[in-house]
């Protein structure tokens, strides 16, 4: 077989019309675009525009609202500070957002870590974060351990 043998199975392609190659063809003359107006004319894409009628995403309404100092928060679950205390990648003696980072736990601190309940709690763990979720507290102090929280409480936020 050569390559001027090839060719496309039967069927698997289909050949594109040509348009504006006289009125036989049957896109001739203008081409498959109606008559005159604005869309009949080249290099035009009108994304949205409704004729005059108020385009759908003006009628509707805004939603949602932004806060402009939101704090983003890294965080960081219970179970994952058990793995890395077993593998001996943290001191649960004392364990800090620094800590946190150089044991690969947490990428980028941002405005502070938080400490989720997910998982089991090690053994007698003294952590300082910048925030924890009650569940989380309850689950470290359960298991003999303390989380000083250095960050703004819940109930102060609430107010």
């Amino acid at each position: 077989m050569k390559l001027n043998e090839l060719a496309d199975n039967p069927g698997s392609a289909k050949k594109l019309m040509r348009v504006g190659r006289g009125v036989g063809s049957g896109k001739g003359k203008t081409g498959g675009r109606g008559v005159k107006g604005q869309k009949a004319r080249s290099g035009v894409a009108v994304n949205g525009f409704e004729g005059g009628q108020m385009p759908i995403y003006m009628r509707l309404p805004k939603r949602g609202f932004k806060t402009p100092n939101a704090k983003t928060h890294a965080w960081v679950n219970l179970g994952r500070i058990a793995k890395a205390v077993d593998a001996g990648k943290l001191d649960a003696s004392n364990v800090t957002e620094e800590s946190l980072v150089a044991a690969g736990l947490v990428r980028n601190v941002r405005d502070g870590v938080r400490l989720l309940a997910k998982g089991d709690a090690p053994k007698k763990l003294k952590i300082t974060v910048t925030g924890a979720s009650k569940a989380a507290v309850e689950a470290v102090e359960k298991a003999g351990g303390k989380v000083t929280v250095t960050g703004a409480t819940q109930e102060a936020a609430a107010e």
